[in-house]
């Protein structure tokens, strides 16, 4: 299993702050992020160029490799002034 959580932006347009995927068919961030896209609709919102994302609480890219037991995370650039 793999523990995803989304934030900011993300949490409010898809109405949820997490959920738990079967690792089987999800190699890297990449393919997650595109099987989560498939979804359709709201789920759209995770092709925007801005996304973010980490493995275990730490920054990474989407060519980042999964693993069962991981958590993922994905959230909007942040700005403030």
């Amino acid at each position: 299993m793999i523990r995803v959580q989304y934030f900011a932006r993300y949490r409010e347009v898809l109405g949820i702050d997490g959920e738990q995927l079967q690792q089987a068919a999800l190699g890297s961030l990449e393919q997650l992020r595109e099987h989560l896209l498939g979804r359709g609709g709201v789920w759209q919102v995770l092709a925007e160029q801005n996304l973010m994302c980490a493995r275990n609480q730490e920054l990474c890219s989407l060519d980042t490799e999964l693993a069962d037991g991981d958590e993922v995370a994905f959230f909007p650039t942040v700005t403030g002034g």
